[in-house]
C-alpha cells in the first residue's frame, strides 16, 4: 500500500442529512486522532470543500440533491485525488458499488451508535487515509491486455476437480472486478470469494460484478452445486464452507468470530475438499482473516497466490501471508487474471 505522512487525519464529511453528519462527526471526533474539518450537504459543495480545505479523506454519501455521489467521486479523483469512503444506506448499495468504479476506496453501511460500527468506521478511516490515491489510481490504470484464451476454453466443460477460492477485505471490491472482467465465459473452473462486508450489501455487490463480467455471479446459496464459468459471492450473514462434492453449505457465524464472513472458515474448507486442486487467492484487505486458511491450502498441495503491496489498497491479509510463508507466488493486480487462468489449466 502506498501511503501518505501521518498526522491527525483530517475529515470532510459529505451527506445531505443533518442527523446523519452529526452522529459521523460524533463518532469520528472520539478519536482524538481524528478531525472534521467541515460538512458539505451535497458533491457540488463537496468538490468546492475538498479543494479549500485538503481533507486527508471524504465520507461521501450516494443520493443528494443539487450533484449525487457519484458524479463528485469522479470529479473529486480527478481534480484533487483523495481518499473517499463511501457511507451509505441499505437502499443506495447497488450504486454505492458503482462509486468503487469512479475512484472511491471502499464502502460501509451508514453507522448506528452501536460498538461495532463505531469502532468499524474509525479503523476504515484511519486505515484509508493513510492511502496516497494518485499512486495508488496510477498503479491500477497499468492493467494489462485481455487474457488469451484456448480454442477449448470458451467451451467451458468440467473443472476436473479445480476451484479459484479467494479471500478479501477492505479494497477488495475494486480489485475482484478487475479481475473478474478479464476472464473469459468459458473459464472452465468455479470461483467462490469471501469479500467482508456488511450485512444486506452481497446482493448490491453481486449485482455490480455482474455487470463487468462474462461470468455468472451469483450469490451462494445453501445446497449449490459449484458450476464451471460461475462465481460464488459468500452472503454476509453467514460462514461458507464447500464439501467434497462441490455442494456449498452455509451456516451461522462462529461464536467470537470477528471478521464477517469468514475467509478463514471457507479456505480450509476448500482446502480439505478440494487440496492440490485448490487454488487460492488472498487479497488487500486488513487484519489476519484468510491467512491460516491460506496455510491449510498449501499444506494441503493446493496453489497459494497473494496480490502484491504496490495494487494493495490495504496491504494487511495478503502482506501477513507472504511474511508467515504460506504464499506461493506474489501478482500484482493485473497479472493476476493471466495466472488464475494458467493455474486452471486453461491458458
Amino acid at each position: 500500500m502506498i501511503m501518505k505522512p501521518q498526522h491527525a487525519i483530517r475529515v470532510l464529511i459529505v451527506d445531505d442529512s443533518g442527523l446523519v453528519r452529526d452522529m459521523i462527526r460524533d463518532i469520528l471526533e472520539s478519536d482524538p486522532g481524528i478531525v472534521v474539518v467541515g460538512e458539505a450537504t451535497n458533491g457540488m459543495e463537496a468538490i468546492a470543500k475538498v479543494t479549500t480545505l485538503q481533507p486527508d479523506i471524504v465520507t461521501m454519501d450516494i443520493e443528494m440533491p443539487v450533484m449525487g455521489g457519484l458524479e463528485a467521486i469522479e470529479r473529486i479523483i480527478a481534480e484533487n485525488p483523495v481518499p473517499i469512503l463511501v457511507v451509505t444506506a441499505l437502499t443506495g448499495v447497488r450504486t454505492a458499488f458503482a462509486a468503487v468504479s469512479k475512484g472511491a476506496l471502499d464502502v460501509i453501511e451508514k453507522p448506528d451508535i452501536s460498538l461495532e460500527n463505531v469502532r468499524n468506521l474509525i479503523k476504515k478511516i484511519r486505515l484509508l487515509a493513510k492511502v496516497d490515491v494518485a499512486a495508488h489510481l496510477q498503479t491500477m490504470r497499468k492493467q494489462s491486455g485481455p487474457v488469451a484464451v484456448k480454442e477449448s476454453a470458451s467451451q467451458g466443460g468440467q473443472s476436473s476437480g479445480r476451484i479459484v477460492a479467494i479471500a478479501a477485505s477492505t479494497g477488495g471490491p475494486q480489485a475482484i472486478y478487475r479481475i473478474l472482467a478479464q476472464l473469459p465465459a468459458g473459464f472452465s473452473v468455479p470461483i467462490i470469494i469471501t469479500q467482508h462486508i456488511a450485512e444486506g450489501f452481497t446482493q448490491g455487490m453481486v449485482d455490480w460484478l455482474n455487470m463487468g463480467t462474462p461470468l455468472k455471479v451469483v450469490v451462494a446459496g445453501h445446497g449449490d452445486v459449484l458450476a464451471p464459468g460461475h462465481v460464488y459471492v459468500n452472503p454476509a450473514e453467514h460462514s461458507m464452507r464447500i464439501t467434497e462434492q462441490g455442494m456449498i453449505i452455509l451456516g451461522s457465524r462462529e461464536a467470537g468470530q470477528v471478521y464477517h464472513p469468514s475467509c478463514n472458515v471457507m479456505l480450509a474448507s476448500v482446502a480439505s475438499a478440494y487440496r492440490k486442486g485448490a487454488i487460492g487467492l488472498i487479497m488487500s484487505g486488513m487484519g489476519d482473516d484468510g491467512v491460516a486458511g491460506m496455510q491449510a491450502i498449501k499444506a494441503a498441495g493446493g496453489v497459494t497466490l497473494a496480490q502484491d503491496a504496490k495494487s494493495s489498497v490495504v496491504y494487511g491479509m495478503n502482506r501477513l501471508g507472504v511474511e508467515r510463508g504460506h504464499i506461493g507466488k506474489v501478482v500484482a493486480l493485473a497479472d493476476i487474471p493471466a495466472e488464475l487462468m494458467r493455474r486452471a489449466g486453461i491458458a
